[in-house]
């Protein structure tokens, strides 16, 4: 595997688990925008356990895809308010 493509990788797999552990939902339980929110959680951890799985496959090209794919959700979701994110750092474009 390229060097570039493995650093991005692994890159990609720790922010997407980085953001994970970061963001906390922010409207209240119950709520719609909640329900929303979780939809987007579970979206962004079932691409992290994805991205995993293509690279226990040896399937680096799909791995980095899917760790983008989730720390996207993720993104748009804090972007959107659903999400309450550090303000400061590189998780986030918020």
């Amino acid at each position: 595997m390229p060097a570039d493509l493995e650093e991005k990788t692994d890159r990609y797999e720790g922010l997407l688990a980085e953001a994970l552990e970061a963001a906390t939902v922010a409207p209240p339980d119950g709520s719609p925008m909640a329900d929303a929110a979780a939809e987007c959680e579970e979206m962004a951890r079932s691409y992290l356990e994805d991205g995993r799985h293509f690279r226990e496959e040896d399937d680096p090209v799909n791995a980095l895809a899917s760790f983008s794919y989730g720390h996207a959700w993720l993104d748009a979701g804090a972007r959107i308010g659903l999400f309450d994110v550090p303000d400061e750092g590189h998780l986030f474009t918020v």
